[in-house]
Order: C-alpha cells, then sequence, then structure tokens
C-alpha cells in the first residue's frame, strides 16, 4: 500500500534529528564532510538524499542508509505519480 503525500527523508532529518543532537545544519555537514549548501537542499526537500549521504548518516549513528533511501523512492514515486503525464497504454508483448 503506497503511502499518501509521504515526507521528504530530508525533512525528518531537519526537523527530527537536529534537533535531538543539537547540531546545526552547517555543523552536521562539517561532520559529515558534506557541502553545507547540498546538505541544507536536501535537508529543506530541494534535492534528493543520495546513497552517499544515507550511508555518511548512517556512518554518524544516525538512521539507516537503506531506511532513507526507501523513504526517498516512496517520496519519488509519489511525487511521479501526482504529476499530469501523457496517457500511455499497456505493451502487448508476445
Amino acid at each position: 500500500m503506497s503511502m499518501y503525500d509521504p515526507p521528504h527523508p530530508g525533512e525528518a532529518v531537519r526537523l527530527d534529528v537536529l534537533p535531538a543532537i543539537g547540531l546545526s545544519i552547517t555543523a552536521l555537514a562539517e561532520h559529515l564532510g558534506y557541502s553545507r549548501s547540498h546538505l541544507s537542499a536536501v535537508l529543506n526537500s530541494r534535492a534528493p538524499i543520495s546513497a552517499d549521504l544515507a550511508h555518511r548518516l548512517e556512518l554518524a549513528g544516525l538512521g539507516q542508509a537503506r531506511q532513507y533511501l526507501t523513504e526517498q523512492v516512496a517520496y519519488d514515486l509519489w511525487q511521479a505519480k501526482q504529476r499530469v503525464h501523457p496517457p500511455i497504454g499497456q505493451l502487448s508483448i508476445h
């Protein structure tokens, strides 16, 4: 069953993880060895979480990479389903 309007995984990091660990986006980016501007884009739902960032978060003890990536795929798929696409018929494969 697909979730209705799933949250972007960066949102959870911004709203739940950062306050819990008491770090700013800048401090977390430095700790992860990651670009502050790119991390900010992810945490503010303007960029997808990559496998590299998910792995770095896992190495820092801030969740499981697989879970972040699963949440990103659910978010991306829901977003794609909301866009208007031209009608596509099913292929007939013989």
